[in-house]
């Protein structure tokens, strides 16, 4: 009963244009009032010490971290960066996209602002250089997905503290697969580049390459600074993030200077608005799943996989084709909170190893970003550029297929995100 009336409910509750926090929310009141009978400052209770925990204090500083260095003009000087690199390959314009993103990436620890940021300073620039609009848009989107698959990650934040996993050990595994899926996205644009005819921009020079280097070095040192922290004991990967906020004010303030006085409200207000829409959704997330927990929801999903397959592989794959729908419907951190209880358990009862299996869950939840029909990112980049949802997801196609290539070879060859955490040990 509970569970049918919390499925319906926040089905029905989306169906209205709701967002995916008040649909949790809401259908989970509708359940412990009118089905389980209990006052809602249970409600109110549940939601407050979900987010009340000394690793969730990294979610605002890292959106901290980001929202200093995107207004303190690095976002420039990491395409500038990018162009010298790959710039002057076929479809120079869409390489720069994918490996900006994945600098970008190693700020912004989101999806969402990697796609708006090289969005806002790309798509228009490619248009004037005679690529398609809607190509433009897909590009932008793909090259977004490494955004929470490159540390630092704020959903690889959510899942260490829910699954009670070293977050340095995640960060790190995810290092490899974001960069794979970046090269990727590379190839598969400069293959449709070469197809299309689309040029690359100006000569390539080592010269170029160093100036501009030297322009964004700073803005790459972020993530150094946090990985070899947290590795070498000086702070926690919570620290961490703290030290990057800090950071990322003295490099827009007194590096490069873009970053002013007047903007510093509202700097710190979006990074508050954006740090406010995840933790309400995460607390939101984890009364729906104490919910389904207390319905035995995993206890039968379980005893369902048990019945299936013993096999671990068979498994994990059952477990992408689910991530991935879910992907598409529900924002990556709230996934993770609602079905990290009910999946560990089970991949833990089968020898799956931990950061493997929340690395992967991330992952999959990357690729549902750009998976139809509501993919987030494809969501982001139709508000930039006013194409169509349907024109975005044809050109899209391509970098989805290899993406879930590079899924199936990550599930297969586990090593590929392990291997990272292990050597670090």
């Amino acid at each position: 009963m509970t569970l049918w009336v919390i499925l319906i409910s926040f089905i029905l509750i989306l169906s209205t244009g709701a967002s995916i926090g008040v649909g949790l929310g809401l259908s989970s009141a509708i359940v412990l009032y009118a089905v389980q009978d209990m006052p809602l400052v249970v409600v109110v209770q549940r939601m407050f010490t979900s987010v009340d925990s000394f690793s969730f204090m990294a979610v605002p500083f890292f959106m901290l971290a980001g929202a200093f260095m995107s207004e303190g003009g690095v976002t420039r000087r990491i395409v500038d960066f990018a162009m010298a690199l790959v710039g002057a390959l076929a479809g120079g314009l869409a390489l720069v996209v994918a490996v900006a993103g994945m600098f970008f990436a190693a700020l912004s620890g989101s999806s969402a602002a990697t796609t708006a940021a090289i969005g806002a300073a790309m798509i228009d620039e490619m248009e004037k250089r005679g690529y398609p609009r809607s190509f433009a848009a897909a590009v932008v989107a793909s090259g977004g997905t490494v955004g929470i698959v490159i540390p630092p990650s704020i959903t690889m934040v959510v899942y260490g503290s829910i699954a009670n996993t070293s977050i340095a050990d995640l960060f790190m595994a995810g290092f490899v697969p974001g960069i794979l899926m970046g090269v990727t996205m590379c190839l598969v644009s400069w293959v449709i580049s070469k197809r299309n005819g689309y040029k690359g921009e100006g000569k390539f020079s080592f010269a170029r390459i160093l100036r501009s280097f030297r322009e964004c070095f700073w803005a790459l040192m972020m993530p150094v600074i946090i990985l070899g922290g947290i590795y070498t004991g000086i702070f926690t990967p919570t620290e961490a993030a703290a030290v990057a906020a800090v950071y990322g004010a003295l490099v827009g303030f007194f590096v490069y200077r873009e970053l002013k006085l007047k903007d510093l409200p509202r700097t710190l207000l979006n990074a508050a608005y954006n740090t406010t829409m995840i933790m309400f959704v995460v607390g939101a997330a984890n009364l729906f799943g104490w919910i389904l927990t207390n319905a035995q929801v995993p206890h039968m999903l379980a005893q369902s996989f048990a019945t299936l397959t013993t096999s671990p592989l068979i498994f994990l794959m059952l477990v992408n084709i689910l991530l991935l729908f879910i992907g598409t419907l529900i924002n990556a951190s709230a996934a993770v909170v609602i079905l990290t209880p009910i999946l560990l358990p089970v991949a833990l009862g089968m020898g799956i190893d931990p950061v493997f299996f929340g690395v992967l869950m991330v992952i999959n939840l990357a690729i549902g970003c750009i998976t139809p029909p509501v993919g987030l990112d494809l969501f982001v980049v139709s508000s930039i550029t006013g194409i169509s949802i349907d024109k975005v997801t044809a050109k899209v196609m391509p970098y989805l297929l290899m993406l879930l290539v590079d899924l199936v070879l990550f599930t297969y060859f586990p090593s590929i995100i392990t291997f990272m955490p292990a050597l670090m040990r």
